[in-house]
């Protein structure tokens, strides 16, 4: 279920898409495999497009239910108070819902209050001490956290760098500064917030979306585990607060990606009788896939992104690896990356091109220096045994980790 979903690749210790596991175990034992999703991977689709899957559409929702409609919110002409993030047209349909027993999910895809915090007299932006990361202010939990290797440590009275105090300030919004702004917008509704982080154990937040699917809230606030096939059965209005967050950066699926998560967030709303809303906060309403998102014309935004990829020869019309290199030396892991690349014969005899050494986007993880390089090969071109000649010509330090990263789905 849900097989377009990242979390299907395990990207730390053996490297693997389970989804892509369970297709080839299926071809050795004869076996059918079921990929459900209300929006599949382009690697999916076009599987479907070039005949290798059999494509089955469910062209209506279960029931009487009917798909939500969507809007875009504009914020280039809403009047927002400063750091606050929810629009006065936002506002306004909320209250409606609650005054009709309603419930509305206010979604951001970001865990704790606020991703960074900065000192207003000197800068400093507080960082983890092991990673080249930003920490996270946990304010429910009065801590700060790197999303990145998970240490924590007390929120500072003072600056860390000029020992000013009294200016540290958070800097955008979080889940629990989103429910700090909707408890003072609406004092008197209920409000629940769904997060990983807030919940001890699966049964907890089981409980939670039990009582909230009883009614026991009139506002949901949650990050990405809200879109995950929850029925909420008066949930009638999704508001997103930042549609554009997901757009920014250099992924090759951050389109793809950005179109699966608006959609399956909006799909929340309207799930039985009464017709729902989703309204998307963009600063972008012109931007082609806010454009795709709003039209609901799911097949020529699947076609658009494919042309897009077939002439970038990325996949699913190309192959890419991931060479993800480490080491607590930062020299020493450049000098290596640098010298691998050099030696690229193996890879050129198939065609292939190697991009990099560079830093990683998240240069330092636990303390490691990291270092990528990208190989990128023509689809049908035997990449693995490419790969493996191309590293073998040299002995890698024991100091020096290397991971090969087939079709990678992460960059950083």
């Amino acid at each position: 279920d849900e097989e377009h979903d990242t979390s299907y690749k395990q990207e730390e210790g053996v490297l693997y898409n389970a989804r892509d596991m369970v297709v080839l175990r299926a071809s050795l034992c004869s076996a059918q495999v079921v990929l459900a999703s209300a929006t599949p991977s382009l690697e999916t689709w076009a599987n479907a497009q070039a005949g290798k899957y059999k494509r089955v559409e469910l062209t209506s929702r279960f029931g009487a239910a009917q798909m939500p409609d969507m809007r875009a919110i504009d914020l280039r002409t809403e009047d927002i108070p400063p750091s606050r993030w929810i629009s006065p047209s936002l506002r306004d349909a909320v209250a409606a819902r609650v005054a009709l027993g309603e419930q509305s999910l206010l979604f951001i895809n970001r865990r704790g209050y606020a991703p960074t915090t900065v000192c207003r007299a000197c800068g400093h932006q507080i960082g983890c001490d092991h990673c080249d990361a930003r920490m996270v202010e946990h304010r429910f939990q009065k801590r700060l956290m790197c999303h990145q290797c998970g240490e924590t440590k007390p929120m500072p009275d003072k600056c860390p760098s000029c020992e000013a105090e009294g200016r540290l300030a958070p800097v955008g919004p979080g889940v629990e500064r989103l429910d700090e702004e909707v408890r003072a917008l609406f004092p008197d509704a209920r409000v629940a917030v769904l997060s990983s982080d807030l919940f001890g154990s699966a049964r907890a937040l089981r409980e939670k979306i039990e009582e909230i699917a009883a009614g026991a809230c009139d506002i949901i606030i949650g990050t990405q585990m809200v879109a995950k096939g929850h029925n909420f059965p008066l949930l009638t209005l999704v508001g997103v607060i930042d549609a554009d967050l997901g757009l920014q950066g250099s992924d090759l699926r951050a389109a793809e990606r950005t179109f699966q998560l608006m959609r399956q967030v909006a799909g929340r709303a309207g799930r039985v009788e009464k017709k729902g809303l989703a309204l998307l906060q963009t600063t972008q309403p012109e931007h082609p896939v806010i454009r795709a998102i709003l039209s609901g014309d799911e097949e020529a935004f699947w076609q658009a992104e494919a042309r897009e990829r077939e002439a970038a020869g990325v996949p699913p019309y190309g192959r890419m690896a991931g060479i993800i290199l480490s080491s607590e030396n930062a020299a020493e892991v450049f000098d290596f990356a640098a010298e691998l690349a050099r030696r690229d014969g193996p890879l050129r005899q198939v065609s292939a091109q190697v991009f990099g050494p560079a830093p990683a986007p998240i240069a330092r993880i636990r303390g490691r220096h990291r270092v990528r390089l990208l190989v990128k090969a023509a689809k049908g071109v035997p990449l693995q045994a490419a790969l493996k000649a191309w590293v073998g010509q040299l002995r890698v330090p024991n100091s020096v980790r290397l991971a090969i990263d087939i079709d990678p789905q992460s960059f950083l």
